[in-house]
């Protein structure tokens, strides 16, 4: 960017955001942005291999994500759908397989996030989609405590909190 305007999306390589440049340098595509910037802050795993589950737990999410993304954006209203239907179709068997497998994950790392060793990047992205999903299906998302404390608990990060108390609500 230079002189305050944003730049041409046709300049970059994939012709879409995001994008993060450092140093010159562009990196797409928002998982590898994720895993570069959880390397360089220490929020990827303490090790090799809990950098590995962090990685699946991601990867089981963008599964998740993609498959309720139907139902979700017809409920947003930002694709067209039969929401009654998809609700139906999509969301309550995808949410009733995969909630419960968020739960154990959560629980066999032992520590309240999903990394042992603490808190990782997957915690924020997970957070801010069990909040979403809370925003258009409060009483499936309640059924799992688990989560919606999860959830609490990653809000209650202190420097997570300070941003979020200033965030606007998109």
């Amino acid at each position: 960017m230079n002189s305050g305007q944003p730049r041409k999306i046709v300049e970059f390589f994939y012709g879409k955001v995001p994008v993060l440049e450092v140093d010159g340098k562009q990196l797409s595509q928002s998982g590898a942005i994720i895993q570069y910037l959880s390397n360089k802050f220490g929020l990827a795993g303490k090790d090799d291999w809990e950098k590995a589950k962090i990685i699946e737990i991601f990867d089981f999410y963008r599964d998740v994500f993609n498959e309720l993304a139907p139902y979700n954006y017809a409920k947003w209203g930002v694709r067209e759908g039969d929401v009654d239907q998809l609700r139906k179709t999509v969301f309550l068997p995808c949410a009733e397989r995969a909630f419960p497998l968020f739960v154990k994950l959560l629980a066999e790392s032992g520590s309240g996030f999903f990394g042992s060793s603490g808190v990782t990047y997957v915690d924020f992205v997970l957070a801010e989609y069990f909040e979403a999903v809370r925003s258009i299906e409060p009483e499936v998302i309640g059924k799992y405590k688990e989560l919606t404390d999860f959830v609490a608990k990653v809000y209650a990060e202190p420097k997570l909190k300070t941003y979020l108390s200033t965030r606007k609500t998109t």
